[in-house]
């Protein structure tokens, strides 16, 4: 095994985020791929606690994440109803002549490690028995997350997640680096205004990752000191303190797929000084917060995407400071990660190429990245659908009876209602869609009124 493969293997001994637990159903199976390798997720009724395994029946090579959790709670294969408890021993085979028993090693699944921590479910991607000789990637100061969040002291957070079409590296990349954000992000979370000088230093660097000082931080020290944590291999976070405001993290896991592809968790902890800004976040429901981060992740999503083939082109991450001109201290934090990966654990899939350049109108998509996979976002969009039905009805109705009445102040306000039914099926509308895809413009690129 050459050193590029065993970097690779480092990246196999570790534990990732696959989902919130809040958006996955316990009574059914989830597909997902961690590395390259198809797992099926799926709440084990009997033991009360999630499983994952390879999603791949031992007796026809099906995936189980295409069956169902049968009455006796056990995860049923959809082909010949084989069914498997949550040790991934076989229970049944309906098939099955008198005298024949499932086989303990051929008829049984490959079951993973897994743990439930700060709201997340966490894969170990290697063998399930090495996975207590590493611990969880979870930020520290996040243990008391689940406590009364609109109490002073407490933390409100803010999560979102989104399959993305680009390498788990390349987004870890873009959030290390502090300096885009003004420009990439103008109008949404940022302003060119507050652009400088980002002179960033590294307070601690080895095997596990490194972290690092902005000692004047964000726009022009406004907003106080930010200090960075990246916790290989999948996991950072900045963290600064807004005197007379709040404590606010910025938290980041990129759990990775396969080549070219990563889930994105991300996370918004605030520790407000006072209640009020907490309740007041609370207000607003989660899947239009989900969409406000859609807008947010869009405004850089195409061209990295087109960013990251370009480096490939050109030597990939061992070629970095050959490939691109990193001539500012911002730079500090993407040099570090690249070096990290030379000295220490290498590229995930280093004999592989990245696939072919999506198109804009799939880079832009939320169903499928996101929408679908969300309980939030897909009730919502449930409801939504019922509330464009109700409206369209409600125009029709309103206008029939306005038309019945004649010339009347009855009529005159079932007009009105029929105006405000419109508007309300309009958005609705309007929401469906945004469900669905982005539009693709960039607040950063609307032209200013006046």
């Amino acid at each position: 095994m050459d050193r590029q493969q065993q970097g690779a293997q480092a990246w196999f001994q570790r534990w990732y985020p696959v989902a919130y637990l809040q958006d996955l159903d316990p009574a059914k199976p989830t597909a997902f791929t961690l590395l390259e390798q198809d797992l099926v997720l799926w709440f084990d009724r009997q033991e009360s606690r999630w499983r994952a395994f390879a999603d791949v029946c031992p007796h026809r090579l099906v995936p189980l994440s295409e069956g169902r959790l049968n009455g006796a709670g056990e995860l049923e294969c959809p082909y010949h109803g084989w069914s498997f408890n949550g040790a991934g021993q076989c229970t049944a085979i309906p098939q099955a002549e008198p005298g024949v028993a499932p086989s303990p090693r051929r008829s049984s699944c490959l079951r993973y490690a897994t743990a439930e921590a700060q709201g997340l479910l966490f894969v170990f991607a290697g063998e399930a028995d090495q996975a207590a000789r590493q611990p969880l990637p979870l930020v520290p100061v996040l243990a008391g997350e689940t406590s009364e969040a609109e109490k002073p002291g407490r933390w409100t957070v803010q999560d979102t997640f989104r399959d993305l079409p680009m390498d788990a590296l390349t987004v870890l990349e873009n959030v290390l680096d502090p300096s885009h954000v003004p420009f990439t992000h103008h109008a949404s979370v940022g302003r060119r205004e507050t652009a400088g000088p980002v002179r960033l230093e590294l307070t601690s660097f080895g095997p596990e990752g490194f972290t690092g000082l902005w000692a004047e931080g964000p726009r022009r020290g406004k907003l106080g000191a930010q200090q960075t944590v990246f916790q290989a291999p999948c996991l950072m976070w900045h963290d600064l303190t807004a005197k007379g405001f709040a404590r606010i993290l910025t938290v980041v896991y990129a759990t990775p797929m396969r080549r070219g592809e990563c889930r994105l968790f991300a996370r918004f902890p605030f520790q407000f000084e006072s209640p009020l800004p907490g309740r007041l976040l609370k207000l607003r429901p989660q899947w239009l917060q989900h969409l406000a981060n859609h807008t947010v992740l869009e405004d850089d999503q195409v061209f990295l995407h087109w960013q990251e083939r370009v480096l490939e082109s050109r030597g990939g991450s061992a070629a970095l400071t050959r490939s691109c001109f990193l001539a500012t201290g911002a730079d500090l934090y993407v040099k570090a990660l690249h070096d990290w990966l030379k000295r220490y654990a290498g590229t995930p899939f280093p004999s592989q190429r990245l696939p072919e350049r999506l198109e804009r109108r799939p880079l832009l998509d939320r169903y499928d990245s996101h929408t679908r996979h969300c309980r939030s976002c897909r009730g919502a969009l449930t409801r939504l659908r019922w509330l464009q039905q109700a409206c369209g009805l409600a125009v029709l109705g309103a206008l029939g009876v306005a038309a019945w009445l004649g010339a009347s102040v009855a009529a005159a306000l079932c007009l009105l209602l029929a105006a405000l039914a419109t508007a309300l099926g309009l958005k609705a509308r309007a929401w469906i869609r945004s469900l669905h895809q982005g539009d693709g413009h960039p607040p950063r690129n609307r032209l200013a009124r006046g």
